[in-house]
C-alpha cells in the first residue's frame, strides 16, 4: 500500500467532508482542499509538499489563506507485519499552537482524522 497517498485521501475529522481542488503529491506539489464541516462551514487548506518517500515518509506544510501554518512529517514504519505511522508536527510557537487547539479543537481534529484513516485501513485488510 502506497502509505502517503493514502494518508492523504483520509484527511479530515469524522463529519467532515472534502472537496479536493488540487492534488499533486510530489516534492514542489500542492494539495488545495475545502473541508466542509457538519455545521456548513468551509475550510480553504493547502498543503505544499517538501518531501515525498514514498512508502516511508511525507514532509510538508499545512496552511491556509496565503499563509504556512504548520509543518507535518509524517513517518510510515514496517513493524512486525503492521505499518506504525508517527505524525510530528511543528507550530510557529506554543502560543500558535494553543491558538489553533483552542479556536479549531485542532488536537481532537487530528486524533479524529487519525481513527477514520485507522477505520479505512481496516477495511483493506
Amino acid at each position: 500500500m502506497d502509505g502517503p497517498r493514502t494518508f492523504a485521501a483520509m484527511k479530515g475529522p469524522k463529519g467532515f467532508t472534502i472537496t479536493v481542488q488540487e492534488i499533486d503529491i510530489r516534492p514542489g506539489g500542492v494539495w488545495r482542499y475545502i473541508m466542509h464541516g457538519p455545521d456548513g462551514t468551509d475550510y480553504d487548506n493547502q498543503i505544499r509538499y517538501i518531501e515525498v518517500a514514498s512508502p516511508e515518509r511525507l514532509v510538508y506544510v499545512h496552511g491556509g489563506d496565503g499563509e504556512d501554518d504548520f509543518h507535518v512529517t509524517v513517518m510510515f514504519e514496517e513493524r512486525n507485519g503492521v505499518t506504525e505511522l508517527t505524525m510530528r508536527t511543528l507550530f510557529k510557537s506554543a502560543a500558535e499552537l494553543e491558538r489553533v487547539a483552542k479556536e479549531y479543537g485542532a488536537i481532537e481534529a487530528a486524533k479524529s482524522t487519525l481513527d477514520r484513516l485507522e477505520e479505512q485501513l481496516a477495511k483493506l485488510t
